[in-house]
């Protein structure tokens, strides 16, 4: 990110965006448009609902988490007449909640999902809810903001629209870029809809005209978050997608086998957990808000505080990216094995960092050399 800079129209600079988007091609796992949108995540929701929906619209959105929540809120803003499909948090979404709303609404334009819901430590079926949509004749949208890199993420494959993601996630870059995917569909849709998306700066065909072969300026890039965007996808596809994936569930293993010997509630159902976040239920007694600050205090460990129905029950602990390594997975056990007593619940000594060895020696993580 310390190159110098370059101007955003320099044929130097279409190079670079040229390469960084066949390799985020690679990531995607797609061959058709793979560029970012400037601005992080929430940047890129935004985005895929101004482009792909216009005021009035049916967009169903699946509600499963706090984020969810947060594209309800902007859909709305937006004017879009949301759908909101609410189901139970810590649980994947049944496909056929989904069928049995599109049948309510046959007139939806577009169907959003997240695919990793970090406020609920889970992961949804986005493959078979991308299928339905399509059925209905139904567009489909999904965030992919901590599956990026970090799980089995196939959009062609699994004819996924609109994809979009964070580049703090699980691709270890700097946060303030949004990585995105979007078919030959989606943007044929947006080129001829009736009225262009209500946003300039985020229609999304605009910016794929500057991604494009012929680079059509939009507004000014933001060069030194391209440079490093383009490291981290680098290093991604270095280490190898199937590697990486491998990484996160290996070391996700071996914490949640030292959390459970340190008799600690894992709520999220085996079959629905997420490998980048796990969820912990707090003992009782045990406040967060302190545990948490001591842990950030005398530890250097940050753990997540719960959002939305799990505020003030749970704890989030995040293994992405360059962070998923073993050596993290025992710091963090070994550091609530000598807490945890301090707020009155009591733990066995060196069990959890027993517990975790031995669940990495049947499920070994890959090496991970940066």
């Amino acid at each position: 990110m310390s190159l110098p800079i370059i101007g955003y129209l320099d044929p130097a600079f279409f190079d670079l965006i040229d390469e960084l988007s066949g390799m985020l091609a690679e990531v995607f796992k797609t061959e058709q448009r793979a560029f970012s949108v400037a601005g992080a995540g929430s940047a890129g929701m935004e985005a895929g609902l101004v482009s792909l929906a216009q005021p009035g619209d049916t967009v169903i959105i699946c509600s499963y988490g706090h984020f969810c929540e947060r594209q309800i809120i902007m859909g709305e803003r937006l004017g879009l007449n949301v759908v909101p499909l609410r189901t139970e948090w810590g649980r994947s979404m049944d496909p056929g909640v989904l069928i049995d709303a599109l049948k309510q609404h046959p007139e939806t334009q577009l169907v959003v999902a997240i695919h990793a819901e970090t406020s609920a430590g889970t992961i949804h079926p986005i493959a078979e809810f991308a299928r339905i949509a399509h059925k209905a004749g139904a567009m489909f949208m999904t965030d992919v903001v901590t599956s990026l890199a970090g799980c089995e993420l196939e959009f062609d494959e699994w004819e996924l629209d609109f994809a979009y993601s964070g580049s703090q996630k699980c691709l270890a870059a700097p946060p303030g870029i949004s990585p995105v995917a979007m078919s030959e569909r989606a943007l044929d849709y947006i080129r001829n809809r009736s009225k262009p998306p209500t946003s300039w700066y985020l229609d999304l065909s605009l910016i794929a005209d500057y991604w494009g072969k012929d680079h059509v300026a939009h507004h000014t890039a933001p060069v030194s978050m391209i440079y490093g965007l383009r490291e981290a996808v680098g290093m991604a596809l270095n280490e190898g997608l199937e590697t990486r994936w491998k990484r996160h569930e290996a070391n996700a293993s071996a914490l949640r086998a030292g959390l459970e010997a340190l008799n600690l509630e894992l709520p999220i159902s085996k079959g629905d957990r997420l490998d980048q976040l796990t969820i912990v239920k707090l003992p009782k007694g045990v406040d967060d808000v302190k545990l948490r600050a001591q842990l950030l205090d005398e530890y250097s460990i940050e753990v997540g505080r719960g959002l939305g129905k799990f505020a003030g029950e749970v704890i989030r602990i995040g293994l992405m990216g360059e962070s998923c390594v073993p050596a993290n997975v025992f710091a963090l056990l070994n550091a609530l094995e000598k807490t945890l007593p301090e707020h009155g619940f009591e733990v066995g000594s060196g069990a959890a960092a027993a517990a975790a060895s031995a669940q990495l020696v049947k499920n070994p993580s890959p090496l991970f050399t940066g």
